[in-house]
This record gives C-alpha cells, sequence and structure tokens, in this order.
C-alpha cells in the first residue's frame, strides 16, 4: 500500500508556516466543538494553547471577518453562520463524496447497516458522510462533522496504516499522552490494526458499546479517506469482521472504480 505523506512543505523544509496569525486563527475556529456553543477568551486560550492576548486579537479579527459572532453579555463568541457556508461549499464541491454517496447509501439500505466516510484532521478523523441504517435501536447518532478519535476507531486505524511511518510516530506521542497507563495495550491494537489493513485490506474496532466497525483506506486524487461500515451488535467481533468485511471492500473498489471512470 502507498504510503502517504501530508506533511506541509514548510514542516519538511524546518520553517515554519508563512501566515502564523492564519494558522493560529484556525486553530481558534477548531477550539469550536458540540456542546460548546459560546466560548469567551479564557476558554479558547485553554484549549488552543494561545496567549489571552493573542487569542483576544485573532476573535476580534474573526467577528470583523464574520466567522465569529461575539456575545456581549455573556463575554463570549460563537461560530458565525458562513462557517456553514464554507462547510457545505466543500460537500458539494467533492468529487470523491459526490461519487461514494450514493454507493455508501445503496449498501447501507440492501445490508440495514451504518456506513461512513471520514477524513483525517491532525489527530482525529471528521466524518463526511454517515448513512445510518442500525439492525437493532442504537442511542449513537453519527452527523456530517462530527469528529472521532483516530487512535481509537477502526477509520482512523485504517488511515495510520497509509502514511509514513515518521508522521505516525508524531501522532503517537499525541495518542500516548491521551491513553495515558493504558496506551501500551492501546498501541498493541493500533500495530496490529496497521497490520491488518497492509495484509487484509480493513482492520475493525469496538471502542463503543456492542457496536463493532471495519474499515478500509480510500486514497483518492482529493486525498486520503477512510470508508466503514458497522452494526450495532452483541455477536463477537471476528464473526461480524467476517460477515462484513466483503461488502465493504466491494464498497471501495465500486467507488474506486467510478472515480477512475470520471473525465480527467
Amino acid at each position: 500500500m502507498q504510503l502517504e505523506d501530508t506533511e506541509e512543505p514548510d514542516a519538511r523544509l524546518g520553517r515554519s508556516p508563512t501566515n502564523r496569525s492564519l494558522v493560529r486563527g484556525i486553530e481558534i475556529l477548531r477550539a469550536f466543538r458540540p456542546g460548546s456553543h459560546w466560548l469567551g477568551n479564557g476558554d479558547l486560550a485553554e484549549r488552543t494553547g494561545l496567549s489571552p492576548a493573542t487569542v483576544s486579537r485573532l476573535t476580534q479579527t474573526l467577528v470583523l471577518t464574520g466567522l465569529l459572532q461575539h456575545d456581549p453579555r455573556r463575554r463570549a463568541y460563537a461560530l458565525a453562520a458562513p462557517v456553514l457556508s464554507i462547510a457545505h461549499a466543500m460537500r458539494t464541491g467533492s468529487t470523491v463524496l459526490a461519487t461514494a454517496a450514493p454507493l455508501m447509501r445503496a449498501l447501507a439500505e440492501s445490508q440495514r447497516i451504518n456506513v461512513g466516510l471520514a477524513a483525517p484532521d491532525k489527530d482525529e478523523m471528521v466524518y463526511l458522510e454517515s448513512i445510518r441504517y442500525n439492525r437493532r435501536v442504537a442511542l449513537r447518532k453519527v452527523l456530517s462533522g462530527q469528529r472521532v478519535p483516530m487512535e481509537l476507531t477502526s477509520l482512523g486505524r485504517a488511515y495510520l496504516a497509509t502514511i509514513t511511518a515518521s508522521k505516525r510516530k508524531r501522532l503517537q506521542a499525541t495518542f500516548q499522552q491521551r491513553a495515558g497507563p493504558h496506551w501500551r495495550e492501546l498501541s498493541v491494537e493500533i500495530n496490529t490494526a496497521i497490520q491488518q489493513v497492509q495484509t487484509q485490506g480493513y482492520c475493525a474496532a469496538s471502542w463503543q458499546p456492542e457496536v463493532v466497525a471495519l474499515a478500509t483506506p480510500l486514497v483518492t486524487d482529493e486525498g486520503t479517506f477512510a470508508l466503514n461500515v458497522s452494526v450495532s451488535t452483541d455477536e463477537p467481533l471476528p464473526r461480524t469482521a467476517r460477515l462484513l468485511s466483503a461488502p465493504l471492500l466491494k464498497l471501495a473498489g465500486e467507488i474506486q472504480a467510478s472515480l477512475a471512470r470520471l473525465p480527467a
């Protein structure tokens, strides 16, 4: 499998990104997550590691550009509507998503399973599409834009199998910090999953109770994605993996074939 090197050119050359203010502004936007609609400058400083003075300057700029809204009473900020417009432009402009979505839906409906497509963002995976057809009632809802941990999920582990060893090592430092005393066990699971992707084309994980998920990488001209299928079940993971692996790999092949037929 071809390894992906997604390091920024400046990082490879040992230089900082050209516009540090832009990079820091993006980190402010990334700090907003579901369940944290309004954030003050102190919250943003804690989440980004930036100084309060820098955060104050950046939030004022983001308000002026329309990407943040400010509530003086709360002394806090929230994402503004143009952010959604940018996300919509990304979704509608993605050839991979437009090609994959109908095929994903067809599989989800025929097999009564969940099918998802995600892309990496730093040390997390972001769902671009999630089609839910649970065989059993499940409380967990997955929506486009939702983030999941890279190191715990089949999506993230499938992606990790495609990147260079040096980039994987940098990510693992973050994973180790998050896992704490559980890192040794987790690192074994990650390495096993990477080997499974390289030998079988997919990996399996069950990081949510009674949910088994399989994922495979999807390497395209738009970048590397991860495609997964999942079910809510109390069946053993190996048995579920045997049942779902063929439909998953067939779907990935159909998507790649459809992309190859598109005009250049």
